[in-house]
């Protein structure tokens, strides 16, 4: 409960503002005859692939499944509680809701949609955190309508709801400039990484169709291939020094050009005492197991651990090409990954892979087109970034009342 009221807002449970209720799914749900009529059946899958509003559905009710679920007028708010727990969404279309939801029967005719969404959105980690024990870990409807909600007067609440729309119409585009140049990266990688700059004539190799001018070389035969290793765990002395070590912990860091930090760090002994190496700056690492194709280029001297290949390039072969070129290879890799619980790609795969091998300026020229894209590919990120920090800020600041608002 809030400590100070903002004058002229009232405090209030959801409880008192409406009747959360659950929704309802027909039974038994795999029979054909509540199926294939008009109307939606809102599920967790479709608010996940949805944002602010949800305009379609993957399902649609028969007039039977509408009296067997539970029926909600467009523009009704709902709040996940299972799976996405938390996850709130405006259902933009007339709809029957799974009963992995509820929605707010009888809210306030006072109380602006959009706002209520915000409002619910503020409180998503406070949901996730209340998650019951049990398998699917769900919320129940007392737990929803215990929660208070700060109202400001409907005008303020409409004030309120437009500038956060406002951020949220920001960040939507920026997502999708984003995706676009997504797009834009996987396209010219295909192109430039198999037809090359400016070549009319093209020749078959192990790799498939490349430029004639270009050669098609085993890999170790053009770079050298690096080994990794673990310490052993049990000797407190070989960890914790000051040698950066890449392991499966950081594959959160791959896939993003560079690395240049590592969650674990191991010692002088550790190195010493295992067959672990140290690998210099520039080295471009691949994990071959586990998050199987996720590759960067290390910034700094740094050893890795056995699930990682690791490959120093030189003058003949340029590390930022060889890095793009596993970035368009990665769905390969994970198609020949074997394994029935961890799937991997055994060290004598390696020793066989074949690469197409331009000319180096022409490595170069390849590879700084790609750069540019992911530049701006970092650069738009941050700005996503920062716009959601200041949406999250906002958020604190509007529906608190910290910060007022002029109607």
């Amino acid at each position: 409960m809030a400590d100070v009221l903002p004058v002229g807002w009232e405090q209030k449970s959801i409880g008192e503002l409406s009747t959360v209720k659950r929704g309802a799914s027909p039974r038994p749900i795999k029979d054909s005859k509540w199926w294939g009529g008009d109307i939606g059946w809102v599920r967790i899958s479709d608010v996940t692939k949805s944002k602010k509003y949800l305009n379609n559905t993957t399902q649609y009710l028969s007039d039977e499944g509408v009296e067997k679920s539970v029926q909600i007028d467009k523009g009704e708010v709902i709040l996940s509680i299972c799976a996405t727990i938390g996850r709130p969404i405006i259902v933009n279309i007339d709809a029957c809701i799974h009963d992995g939801f509820v929605w707010f029967d009888r809210l306030n005719s006072s109380i602006n949609r959009e706002y209520w969404y915000y409002f619910l959105s503020s409180k998503e980690d406070f949901f996730k955190d209340q998650r019951q024990s049990g398998t699917q870990g769900n919320l129940n409807t007392s737990i929803v309508s215990n929660v208070f909600c700060l109202l400001p007067p409907l005008p303020e609440q409409k004030k309120i709801a437009s500038i956060l729309s406002s951020v949220d119409e920001v960040i939507e585009k920026t997502t999708a400039q984003v995706a676009k140049l997504k797009d834009l990266k996987t396209s010219l990688m295909q192109s430039l990484l198999t037809r090359g700059i400016g070549h009319s004539e093209f020749k078959d190799s192990p790799v498939g169709r490349i430029p004639v001018g270009w050669a098609c070389k085993l890999l170790d035969s053009v770079v050298n291939r690096g080994s990794g290793h673990t310490p052993d765990k049990k000797k407190p002395e070989y960890w914790n020094g000051g040698i950066k070590w890449v392991s499966l912990t950081d594959s959160n860091k791959l896939d993003q050009l560079y690395i240049n930090d590592t969650a674990k760090k191991i010692s002088t002994l550790g190195i010493e005492n295992s067959s672990a190496k140290i690998h210099p700056a520039g080295t471009v690492v691949m994990t071959r197991d586990a998050g199987i194709g996720k590759s960067a280029i290390i910034i700094d001297e740094m050893a890795v651990s056995q699930h990682f290949m690791a490959w120093v390039c030189n003058d003949k072969f340029d590390n930022h090409y060889l890095y793009y070129l596993l970035q368009l290879w990665k769905p390969k890799f994970e198609a020949i990954a074997m394994g029935s619980t961890i799937k991997t790609i055994g060290l004598p795969y390696f020793k066989k892979l074949y690469v197409p091998v331009p000319r180096f300026k022409e490595q170069k020229e390849i590879a700084k087109i790609l750069l540019s894209i992911d530049k701006k590919i970092t650069t738009t990120n941050q700005k996503l970034s920062a716009l959601t920090h200041t949406k999250k800020a906002l958020m604190q600041d509007l529906l608190t009342g910290k910060k007022r608002v002029v109607v």
